[in-house]
């Protein structure tokens, strides 16, 4: 369990505001949007309130995964443009 909070750590430290930034950049890829509507659809899916074990899972595990892909397929010039203060 202290693995799964400290993985969630990283997400909510970093890669959410990565992607935040990445949202605002003016040259933001277009696979972005859709794709972090999605995800957002599938964290509060109905499924997930009638099964409230797989809805754990999906949310403790599989969207902080998918949201740290998604930060790695970002391309470097969005990247660069979150690093320069």
């Amino acid at each position: 369990m202290k693995r799964i909070f400290a993985l969630w750590r990283v997400v909510a430290g970093q890669d959410l505001r990565l992607l935040w930034f990445a949202l605002r950049h003016e040259k933001r890829p277009g696979w972005l949007l859709p794709g972090l509507a999605g995800l957002a659809l599938f964290a509060v899916e109905p499924l997930n309130f009638t099964l409230p074990v797989i809805g754990a899972v999906d949310e403790l595990v599989l969207v902080p995964l998918v949201l740290h892909a998604m930060v790695k397929m970002l391309p470097a010039h969005v990247l660069d443009g979150f690093t320069r203060p």
